[in-house]
């Protein structure tokens, strides 16, 4: 599978819910026909409903299609590790001036009871690396 490699940037903030939850699929299974993804959406909407919102994502640059005797196959775009690190980014930038301390102080106020002792010393090794590199 070939992905096409853009400019991750500007791609969450254009996406509605349904267009999400199409990308998640798509993300999820590398490769879906219209049927696929809509079998595999919550409360989804229509056949054709699915197929115009996969026309948009592909019109958006988010999917690509391939052609599977009369079916299409839709693919994502953008590697699924690009994609979080703009949703990230994206998240940061608006509801955290970009910084990167106040959106951790915020996911660990919210998730800090479920970190366990494996994901607290990950944690604190990225932070040392982190200090590191920044002494350099």
């Amino acid at each position: 599978m070939t992905l096409i490699v853009q400019q991750p940037s500007k791609l969450v903030q254009h996406l509605s819910k349904r267009e999400r939850q199409i990308m998640d699929v798509l993300y999820r299974d590398g490769r879906a026909t219209a049927a696929e993804v809509r079998a595999r959406m919550p409360k989804a909407p229509s056949d054709s409903a699915v197929r115009t919102m996969l026309g948009i994502l592909e019109a958006k640059g988010h999917v690509r299609h391939e052609r599977d005797g009369i079916r299409y196959v839709y693919l994502p775009t953008v590697k699924p590790q690009a994609a979080r690190r703009s949703a990230v980014k994206y998240l940061l930038d608006t509801f955290f001036d970009g910084s990167a301390a106040r959106g951790m102080t915020a996911l660990l106020e919210l998730r800090g009871g479920e970190l366990d002792d494996a994901d607290l010393t990950r944690l604190r090794r990225m932070i040392d690396e982190a200090r590191k590199k920044g002494r350099q």
